[in-house]
């Protein structure tokens, strides 16, 4: 058996000189799986965040658009009423004051329910820049809410809360939006 020849599948491996035993190659860097890449940090981690993300700040301005929008709804509502009571005064029909009269207790409830809403609207709104992840849950909670009343009982006019609504839930539940409520504080 020759070990000059080239072609001899059992001769040594090209470039190396017959020995004893196996003949040691050098290991190569990175042999195996390869290196994975350095962790990112999440957004904002080690370093105190100073400014506001922008889909923080965009979900902050279309609670702002909320509250425009309930107080608009609000004035319509009170029109309504004070058209429904003058309508109550100048009909003699008593099942048409019947109607009236109903009608009044619940636009009144209504008036009262968009009260709080804009007022609560207007809390999370202003406590954006300084509030905690309890803010930012109860956000969360606001705008589902917003988006399901919106659906469900004033379904035109609802369009345009629930998907503000549905916009404000996106932008303050993802990872800038945690990231910004979840910040140190100091």
């Amino acid at each position: 058996m020759s070990f000059g020849d080239p072609n001899n599948p059992y001769g040594p491996p090209q470039g190396q000189q017959p020995g004893y035993g196996h003949p040691q190659q050098p290991q190569q860097p990175g042999y195996g799986y390869p290196q994975a890449p350095p962790v990112q940090q999440p957004y904002g981690a080690g370093v105190p965040m100073t400014t506001m993300p922008g889909t923080v700040n965009t979900a902050r301005v279309l609670l702002w658009v909320i509250v425009g929008l309930q107080a608009v709804g609000m004035v319509f509502l009170a029109l309504g009423l004070a058209a429904i009571d003058k309508a109550k005064d100048t009909t003699d029909d008593s099942t048409v004051q019947d109607i009236l009269g109903d009608s009044t207790g619940i636009l009144w409830g209504y008036l009262v329910f968009a009260l709080a809403w804009l007022v609560f609207a207007v809390v999370l709104a202003v406590k954006f820049k300084d509030g905690g992840n309890s803010y930012r849950i109860t956000t969360l909670v606001f705008a589902i809410i917003t988006a399901v009343l919106g659906i469900y009982p004033f379904v035109v006019v609802g369009l345009v809360h629930t998907v503000l609504a549905i916009l404000v839930a996106v932008f303050v539940g993802n990872a800038n939006g945690k990231a910004w409520f979840n910040r140190p504080r100091y």
